[in-house]
């Protein structure tokens, strides 16, 4: 009985010290060297309003939902996470015989970088480029700018995916 309780306690000290350094959750998945981001407002040459601001909203409550950093002002952040909006189109994909708008498809895309407050980057190039788009039907009661929000939201996900540490 003496030997089977051992053999337990060994197994279950070699268990817990194989996973010692196996983290759980998103900790993982980031750098460990950063705790601060400061977000600066996207700049966008658009002419849609609030466009770049509605965006670093949402780039703003991802990282704060999705990763274990802070946003921070500039004077006592980390890093810096900064972006630009290239292009936002509007295109119809279908038209009807009266040429009215079927289906449109919105479209965004950024570019982004991430770099220390030293201007050392951060990510796995200098500057990455994000591209999402969404279509949404008139016809069916949505709008541009649900469909805009849609896009937003993917664009801010896929930003915060480029923060994580590569594999």
């Amino acid at each position: 009985m003496v030997k089977i309780r051992i053999a337990i306690l060994l197994l279950t000290t070699t268990a817990c010290l194989g996973c010692a350094t196996y983290q759980i959750g998103n900790q993982a998945l980031f750098r460990k060297d950063i705790c601060t981001v400061c977000v600066p407002v996207f700049e966008s040459d658009s002419f849609r309003q609030f466009l770049g601001e509605r965006l670093t909203e949402a780039v703003i409550r991802e990282i704060e939902t999705r990763s274990p950093y802070k946003v921070a002002r500039l004077q006592t952040a980390d890093s810096i996470l900064q972006g630009k909006i290239l292009t936002d189109q509007k295109r119809v994909l279908i038209e009807s015989r009266s040429d009215e708008a079927r289906d449109i498809q919105v479209s965004l895309i950024v570019n982004v970088g991430w770099t220390d407050r030293y201007g050392r980057p951060l990510m796995k190039s200098r500057q990455i480029q994000i591209s999402q788009a969404d279509s949404f039907v008139p016809e069916g009661g949505q709008s541009i700018s649900t469909a805009q929000q849609s896009v937003i939201d993917r664009t801010a996900r896929d930003i915060v995916s480029q923060m994580e540490i590569p594999w």
